[in-house]
């Protein structure tokens, strides 16, 4: 009964994260053109951009690899936590880790999927459904959907100082989505919460 509850948290946690985050990606790819913004309130905007890198926009390998890279990493973490449940772990640890493979699996739809099922996005132009093949690119070469952008802080440095002397800035400039955030809080929690726990469970494995 225990490894059933804590398997129902892992698959509810999972299909919740990916639910919501396909669900606004789709809604913002097929309503709104490529970096076009809607402002919710002065410190927050749905702004659309695509990547084809890692979390919050990052791009530094191949395309191909990252996606690969992805579906990879997928496999091991849905083993780990697989162990997990069986192994009976606590709720808060196994929710924290279903939460990041919840958000790697978001990311990867869309760089296994969108290429052929998504006409291409620019600006003034809004994507549609197309039929397989008719895509703006191939398998494993989608670009991940971006829209939430957190503005906090806007301003100008002082002229005096050196190097960015009157430039502005925004603190906090990326822009990610559901998928970014799920892996982001999920690492978050088991680093303040379960460090001793993550590290009993990799020398178990070890």
């Amino acid at each position: 009964m225990d490894n059933k509850n804590r398997g129902l948290i892992a698959i509810l946690v999972i299909a919740l994260v990916i639910i919501i985050d396909q669900a606004s990606k789709i809604w913002v790819k097929t309503n709104m053109s490529l970096y076009e913004s809607i402002e919710i309130a002065s410190w927050f905007k749905i702004y659309f951009v695509e990547n084809n890198g890692m979390a919050f926009g990052m791009e530094v390998i191949g395309k191909l690899f990252l996606s690969l890279f992805r579906i990879v990493a997928i496999g091991f973490i849905g083993y780990y936590l697989y162990t997990l449940v069986k192994k009976q772990y606590s709720k808060g640890y196994i929710a924290c880790i279903a939460l990041i493979l919840a958000g790697a699996f978001g990311n990867i739809i869309d760089s296994v999927f969108y290429g052929e099922i998504f006409s291409a996005s620019y600006q003034g132009h809004v994507a549609s459904f197309v039929s397989l093949g008719d895509g703006y690119s191939s398998w494993l070469h989608g670009k991940v959907v971006d829209m939430l952008y957190f503005p906090l802080i806007e301003g100008t440095f002082p002229s005096w100082l050196p190097m960015w002397g009157g430039e502005n800035f925004i603190f906090f400039s990326p822009i990610f989505n559901i998928a970014d955030s799920a892996i982001t809080v999920g690492i978050f929690i088991l680093l303040l919460f379960y460090r001793k726990t993550l590290s009993q469970s990799l020398e178990k494995k070890a």
